[in-house]
């Protein structure tokens, strides 16, 4: 009988709950150790306590051996050109030594405020191939997608578009989450991709139900346009959204350098009642690892725990 419920991002279609579970579970469990080095009296892990989401395997190719070969001109115009121009983009703007997609700028290091605000209305301005491969060449060549082939970076893109695009898929990736969240759950961690599952499945809970606590790492949830625009349910009147009915408490956690999670405050988005939190993962920005082994999440999940 789970009491944690993980869910994870993008790039694990070879991966089962199972292999899941097995590099989760000692992470987890580690950060949790520290946190009750702190305060013996915030609430333990038991045997059996930790349960993954496995939805890797609803993004393989039936049929196929392996991941395709994409390569630059694979990268569609819209949502995939836009997300991957945000993420050149922001990681430009974090080290100077990137050349950013913008020409001009006084200090040569990413555009300013304004511009960064217009994610969501280039989309109509898809990326040439060239600019494409020059993006792809700045971010796995860079400390925040190092030792990832563009291979990768490609099917990490499409794999989050097709989650906000393919209504089926994603209502089957949401289910294999939902079944996992009983009476008994106390916590529900979801890394990147998988903070969005993870918020869309707990709105989709009723509300009369155990309440329990939220755990986001490394989430895009408050990017607009890409993500906080296309969250089911819809963000309310007011731009503010939905807060998920079965949810007592919510820690966000973000690293200053992931670039993924590239709004790192989520209360201006949800609500004054969500606590952010900066943690520093070192040179894995945006590793589920480094984020589960950090003393700040290990609090956050053990007080969970505790209530």
């Amino acid at each position: 009988m789970s009491r944690v419920v993980v869910v994870h991002g993008v790039g694990r279609q070879l991966d089962t709950a199972e292999t899941l579970l097995a590099e989760v579970e000692p992470a987890l469990r580690g950060g949790v150790e520290l946190a009750l080095r702190r305060d013996p009296t915030l609430g333990r892990l038991m045997d059996g306590d930790i349960v993954c989401a496995g939805y890797g395997d609803l993004y393989r190719q039936p049929g196929t051996r392996g991941e395709p070969y994409y390569r630059a001109e694979d990268v569609e115009p819209g949502f995939e050109a836009v997300l991957l121009e945000t993420w050149w983009r922001e990681a430009a703007r974090l080290d100077p030594r990137i050349a950013g997609p913008d020409i001009g700028w006084p200090d040569g290091t990413g555009p300013g405020p304004a511009a960064r605000g217009a994610v969501g209305r280039i989309a109509s301005r898809p990326l040439a191939v060239d600019r494409v491969r020059r993006a792809l060449h700045a971010l796995t060549r860079t400390r925040f997608f190092g030792a990832v082939s563009d291979r990768l970076l490609i099917s990490d893109l499409k794999q989050v578009r097709r989650y906000f695009t393919e209504p089926k898929l994603r209502e089957a990736v949401r289910a294999r989450v939902e079944e996992l969240i009983r009476p008994e759950t106390r916590v529900v961690v979801g890394h990147s991709l998988g903070s969005v599952v993870a918020y869309e499945a707990l709105c989709a809970l009723r509300p009369e139900r155990t309440p329990l606590t939220l755990i986001t790492l490394g989430s895009p949830l408050g990017l607009a346009g890409l993500v906080f625009d296309r969250l089911q349910p819809a963000p309310q009147q007011g731009g503010l959204g939905l807060w998920p009915a079965p949810v007592k408490h919510w820690t966000n956690l973000a690293d200053s350098g992931d670039v993924v999670a590239l709004v790192r405050e989520l209360a201006p988005r949800f609500g004054p009642e969500v606590v952010d939190l900066p943690v520093d993962n070192g040179s894995e920005m945006h590793s589920m690892r480094a984020y589960l082994t950090a003393v700040e999440t290990g609090t956050a999940i053990a007080t969970g725990l505790a209530w």
